[in-house]
Protein backbone atom coordinates (compact mmCIF):
# COMPACT_ATOMS: atom_id res chain seq x y z
CA UNK A 1 0.00 0.00 0.00
CA UNK A 2 1.21 3.50 -0.73
CA UNK A 3 0.46 7.19 -0.88
CA UNK A 4 0.85 9.20 -4.07
CA UNK A 5 2.28 12.62 -3.21
CA UNK A 6 1.68 15.34 -5.79
CA UNK A 7 4.24 18.12 -5.34
CA UNK A 8 5.34 21.26 -7.14
CA UNK A 9 9.14 21.15 -7.05
CA UNK A 10 12.39 19.22 -7.20
CA UNK A 11 13.18 19.49 -3.47
CA UNK A 12 9.86 18.01 -2.43
CA UNK A 13 10.11 15.32 -5.09
CA UNK A 14 13.61 14.30 -4.00
CA UNK A 15 13.37 14.62 -0.22
CA UNK A 16 9.82 14.17 1.04
CA UNK A 17 9.14 10.47 0.36
CA UNK A 18 11.95 9.37 2.68
CA UNK A 19 11.12 12.10 5.23
CA UNK A 20 7.50 10.92 5.38
CA UNK A 21 8.46 7.24 5.57
CA UNK A 22 10.63 8.00 8.60
CA UNK A 23 7.50 9.39 10.24
CA UNK A 24 5.25 6.46 9.34
CA UNK A 25 7.56 3.47 9.85
CA UNK A 26 7.58 3.41 13.68
CA UNK A 27 3.85 4.12 13.85
CA UNK A 28 2.49 1.46 11.49
CA UNK A 29 2.49 -2.33 11.62
CA UNK A 30 3.42 -2.56 7.94
CA UNK A 31 5.56 -0.27 5.83
CA UNK A 32 3.69 2.17 3.62
CA UNK A 33 5.23 3.52 0.42
CA UNK A 34 5.29 7.14 -0.71
CA UNK A 35 5.61 7.88 -4.42
CA UNK A 36 6.18 11.55 -5.28
CA UNK A 37 5.03 13.04 -8.60
CA UNK A 38 6.49 16.43 -9.56
CA UNK A 39 4.10 18.81 -11.32
CA UNK A 40 6.82 21.46 -11.77
CA UNK A 41 5.52 24.67 -10.23
CA UNK A 42 2.39 25.88 -8.52
CA UNK A 43 0.85 27.14 -11.76
CA UNK A 44 1.22 23.78 -13.46
CA UNK A 45 0.09 22.03 -10.29
CA UNK A 46 -3.19 23.95 -10.24
CA UNK A 47 -3.75 23.22 -13.94
CA UNK A 48 -2.81 19.54 -13.78
CA UNK A 49 -3.90 18.33 -10.34
CA UNK A 50 -7.34 17.13 -11.45
CA UNK A 51 -5.90 15.13 -14.36
CA UNK A 52 -3.00 13.71 -12.36
CA UNK A 53 -5.13 12.69 -9.38
CA UNK A 54 -7.59 10.96 -11.71
CA UNK A 55 -4.75 9.22 -13.55
CA UNK A 56 -3.37 7.77 -10.32
CA UNK A 57 -6.76 6.82 -8.87
CA UNK A 58 -7.84 5.09 -12.07
CA UNK A 59 -4.58 3.20 -12.62
CA UNK A 60 -4.64 -0.62 -12.89
CA UNK A 61 -3.23 -1.00 -9.36
CA UNK A 62 -5.44 1.69 -7.84
CA UNK A 63 -6.43 -0.69 -5.02
CA UNK A 64 -2.88 -0.31 -3.68
CA UNK A 65 -3.25 3.46 -3.26
CA UNK A 66 -4.28 4.63 0.20
CA UNK A 67 -4.81 8.20 -1.00
CA UNK A 68 -3.46 10.85 -3.31
CA UNK A 69 -2.02 13.68 -1.23
CA UNK A 70 -1.52 17.09 -2.79
CA UNK A 71 1.10 19.40 -1.27
CA UNK A 72 1.74 22.99 -2.29
CA UNK A 73 3.58 25.92 -0.76
CA UNK A 74 0.96 28.44 0.31
CA UNK A 75 3.43 31.19 -0.61
CA UNK A 76 3.67 30.03 -4.21
CA UNK A 77 0.03 30.51 -5.16
CA UNK A 78 -0.58 33.81 -6.98
CA UNK A 79 -2.96 36.38 -5.53
CA UNK A 80 -5.34 36.00 -8.49
CA UNK A 81 -5.92 32.35 -7.57
CA UNK A 82 -7.95 33.54 -4.57
CA UNK A 83 -11.19 35.53 -4.41
CA UNK A 84 -10.47 39.22 -3.66
CA UNK A 85 -11.81 38.97 -0.10
CA UNK A 86 -9.56 36.02 0.83
CA UNK A 87 -6.32 37.59 2.07
CA UNK A 88 -5.11 36.14 5.37
CA UNK A 89 -2.99 32.98 5.47
CA UNK A 90 -5.56 30.92 7.45
CA UNK A 91 -8.37 32.00 5.11
CA UNK A 92 -6.29 31.25 2.03
CA UNK A 93 -5.33 27.84 3.40
CA UNK A 94 -8.94 26.91 4.14
CA UNK A 95 -10.34 28.24 0.87
CA UNK A 96 -7.65 26.69 -1.36
CA UNK A 97 -7.88 23.30 0.35
CA UNK A 98 -11.64 23.16 -0.20
CA UNK A 99 -11.37 24.50 -3.74
CA UNK A 100 -8.79 21.98 -4.98
CA UNK A 101 -10.46 19.05 -3.23
CA UNK A 102 -13.74 20.09 -4.85
CA UNK A 103 -12.11 20.27 -8.28
CA UNK A 104 -10.65 16.78 -7.95
CA UNK A 105 -13.90 15.45 -6.51
CA UNK A 106 -12.60 12.13 -5.19
CA UNK A 107 -12.82 10.97 -1.58
CA UNK A 108 -9.29 9.51 -1.83
CA UNK A 109 -7.75 12.91 -2.52
CA UNK A 110 -6.53 15.31 0.17
CA UNK A 111 -4.99 18.72 -0.43
CA UNK A 112 -2.51 20.23 2.03
CA UNK A 113 -0.27 23.27 2.07
CA UNK A 114 3.11 24.01 3.59
CA UNK A 115 2.85 27.29 5.47
CA UNK A 116 4.43 29.17 4.00
CA UNK A 117 6.89 26.83 2.26
CA UNK A 118 8.25 23.35 2.98
CA UNK A 119 11.48 25.08 4.09
CA UNK A 120 9.52 26.12 7.20
CA UNK A 121 9.73 22.49 8.31
CA UNK A 122 13.51 22.70 8.10
CA UNK A 123 13.52 25.76 10.34
CA UNK A 124 11.94 23.67 13.10
CA UNK A 125 15.38 22.28 13.99
CA UNK A 126 18.21 24.81 13.86
CA UNK A 127 20.80 22.12 14.68
CA UNK A 128 20.66 20.74 11.13
CA UNK A 129 22.08 23.99 9.68
CA UNK A 130 25.68 25.20 9.53
CA UNK A 131 26.51 27.00 12.76
CA UNK A 132 27.00 30.42 11.17
CA UNK A 133 23.55 30.20 9.62
CA UNK A 134 21.67 28.98 12.67
CA UNK A 135 23.31 31.60 14.90
CA UNK A 136 21.80 34.27 12.65
CA UNK A 137 18.24 32.95 12.72
CA UNK A 138 15.67 35.59 13.73
CA UNK A 139 13.43 34.92 16.73
CA UNK A 140 10.50 34.15 14.42
CA UNK A 141 11.92 30.70 13.63
CA UNK A 142 10.77 29.58 17.08
CA UNK A 143 7.42 29.24 15.30
CA UNK A 144 8.54 28.19 11.79
CA UNK A 145 5.14 28.56 10.14
CA UNK A 146 5.12 32.24 11.14
CA UNK A 147 8.01 32.98 8.73
CA UNK A 148 5.65 34.55 6.27
CA UNK A 149 4.72 36.02 2.90
CA UNK A 150 7.01 39.06 3.39
CA UNK A 151 10.15 36.96 3.80
CA UNK A 152 9.22 33.31 3.27
CA UNK A 153 11.52 30.58 4.58
CA UNK A 154 13.47 29.94 1.35
CA UNK A 155 14.19 33.65 0.96
CA UNK A 156 15.35 33.81 4.57
CA UNK A 157 17.71 30.89 3.98
CA UNK A 158 18.98 32.43 0.74
CA UNK A 159 19.77 35.66 2.59
CA UNK A 160 21.55 33.91 5.48
CA UNK A 161 23.54 31.52 3.29
CA UNK A 162 24.78 34.47 1.23
CA UNK A 163 25.65 36.51 4.31
CA UNK A 164 27.22 33.77 6.41
CA UNK A 165 28.53 31.20 3.91
CA UNK A 166 29.09 33.46 0.90
CA UNK A 167 27.14 31.15 -1.36
CA UNK A 168 23.49 30.67 -2.37
CA UNK A 169 21.08 28.34 -0.66
CA UNK A 170 20.51 25.56 -3.21
CA UNK A 171 16.95 24.38 -2.71
CA UNK A 172 17.38 20.99 -4.38
CA UNK A 173 20.86 20.10 -3.07
CA UNK A 174 20.88 21.76 0.35
CA UNK A 175 17.18 21.07 0.88
CA UNK A 176 17.62 17.33 0.37
CA UNK A 177 20.62 17.19 2.71
CA UNK A 178 18.75 19.11 5.39
CA UNK A 179 15.59 17.01 5.08
CA UNK A 180 17.73 13.88 5.50
CA UNK A 181 18.98 15.33 8.80
CA UNK A 182 15.59 16.56 10.02
CA UNK A 183 13.74 14.48 12.60
CA UNK A 184 10.10 14.50 11.42
CA UNK A 185 9.00 14.31 15.05
CA UNK A 186 10.62 17.68 15.76
CA UNK A 187 8.95 19.29 12.76
CA UNK A 188 5.64 17.69 13.78
CA UNK A 189 5.81 19.38 17.18
CA UNK A 190 6.60 22.85 15.83
CA UNK A 191 4.57 23.03 12.59
CA UNK A 192 0.81 22.70 13.17
CA UNK A 193 -0.07 22.48 9.47
CA UNK A 194 2.48 19.71 8.94
CA UNK A 195 1.03 17.96 12.00
CA UNK A 196 -2.42 18.21 10.44
CA UNK A 197 -1.20 16.53 7.26
CA UNK A 198 0.74 13.78 9.05
CA UNK A 199 -2.14 13.01 11.41
CA UNK A 200 -4.55 12.66 8.49
CA UNK A 201 -2.17 10.49 6.48
CA UNK A 202 -1.54 8.27 9.50
CA UNK A 203 -5.27 7.88 10.06
CA UNK A 204 -5.81 6.96 6.40
CA UNK A 205 -2.98 4.42 6.53
CA UNK A 206 -4.38 2.78 9.65
CA UNK A 207 -7.89 2.73 8.22
CA UNK A 208 -6.51 0.90 5.18
CA UNK A 209 -5.24 -1.90 7.44
CA UNK A 210 -1.61 -0.90 7.94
Amino acid sequence: MKFILLVEGDTEHAALPEFLRRWFDPRLARRVGVKAVNLFGSGEYVKEVVKMAAKELCAPRQHEIIAVIGLLDLYGLPDNFFPPDIASAPDRYSWAKKELEKRVGNSKFRQFFAVYETEAWLLSDSSIFPRNVRDAFPSTVTHPESVNFKQPPAQLLEKLYQQKLRRPYRKKVDGRILFNKLDPGVAYQKCPRLKEMLDEMLRLAKDSGN
